[in-house]
């Protein structure tokens, strides 16, 4: 049962990742749409992503299937606890999916330029809120007995969460920043690295005073892996920052999606054995032993995850050949 519990989290914390890497350079370019030109710059960046976006929430809804599947009570504290940033979430995600696909429906430039600016707040939105609901669950929440949220909204906001947004949107800024100049070329490429720049030096000041408050506030149980973790987070945010600055841009593009997914890495290991901490009780706190559903659930399911896993895994490496290149 233990080691059904440990391979699920790992499942989960997969997905998770990969749909950090994946949406997160389509984020990540919805975060630059309005500081490109007008015309055919900002028509760039729409289609160096129009491929890939709907295929890359894909990995979001499995995370969120694969979360109620095995840690249904977890599934449930998030979601009510979250549920108008969640909804925000929503509406962003709603918003940029409709932008780009009515964009150029019309040829009208007050319609270009609605579209235009429902895409990038589209892709803000669910880049800082996300952050945030990652900076709540280090944080801790505080639960009922029958691991309900009891505080508001307003308690969700708080500094430490809000910084931690902060740092997720500047990572997913950069992300996005790399990804243009690994699909444009010219002055749009040149222009992406300069951006590239800009965001790694915001993201390297906010995540050093992310990581320093977390372990000095949040770090409950071992510190050794987190600690590896996040050096190695640092090697990876060194090696971005020399990739872009010889104009190496796929190995700067990959040095970010390793960046990103030890970050991730580092938040499971932060919070291990947990996955929603209480802070009025730590008895009240929901881990991935109390918190699962049964042994047949968890055995029937990682049958199912196991032959689902390689379609969605094997469909995102054949659409990125498909359509590899510059736009």
């Amino acid at each position: 049962m233990i080691t059904l519990q440990v391979i699920w989290l790992l499942l989960i914390g997969i997905l998770i990742i990969g749909y950090a890497i994946l949406d997160g350079f389509d984020l990540g370019v919805g975060c630059w749409h309005l500081c490109a030109k007008k015309g055919k710059e900002r028509s760039s960046f729409i289609h160096s992503i129009e491929p890939f976006w709907d295929g890359n929430e894909v990995w979001l809804l499995t995370g969120g299937g694969a979360l109620f599947a095995a840690f249904p009570a977890v599934y449930a504290t998030i979601f009510s606890g979250f549920y108008l940033p969640l909804m925000l979430i929503l509406l962003g995600l709603i918003f940029r999916a409709v932008s780009i696909e009515y964009r150029n429906k019309v040829e009208d430039p007050r319609w270009v330029a609605a579209w235009d600016i429902a895409f990038s707040f589209g892709s803000m939105l669910p880049s800082l809120l996300f952050a945030v609901a990652v900076g709540n669950l280090l944080r801790g929440l505080q639960l009922d007995a029958k691991g309900d949220y009891t505080a508001g909204f307003l308690a969700l906001l708080n500094p430490y969460s809000l910084v931690i947004g902060l740092v997720g949107f500047s990572m997913f800024a950069l992300h996005g920043a790399l990804y243009l100049a690994v699909k444009t070329g010219g002055e749009t490429q040149y222009k992406a690295r300069r951006w590239a720049a800009q965001a790694w030096r915001v993201y390297a000041v906010l995540f050093f005073v992310a990581a320093g408050w977390t372990a000095s506030c949040y770090l409950r149980n071992g510190v050794v892996l987190p600690f590896v973790l996040a050096t190695l987070a640092v090697v990876a945010l060194g090696l971005i920052k020399a990739f872009n600055s010889k104009g190496d841009d796929l190995k700067a593009f990959l040095a970010s999606c390793a960046s990103i997914a030890l970050v991730m890495l580092s938040v499971v290991a932060v919070l291990f054995p947990n996955l929603v901490i209480a802070t009025n009780d730590p008895a009240l706190s929901l881990t991935i032993f109390n918190s699962s559903s049964s042994l047949r659930t968890l055995s029937v399911m990682l049958v199912i995850a196991l032959l689902g896993m390689p379609v969605v895994i094997g469909y995102t490496i054949f659409i990125h050949r498909i359509f590899k290149g510059k736009v």
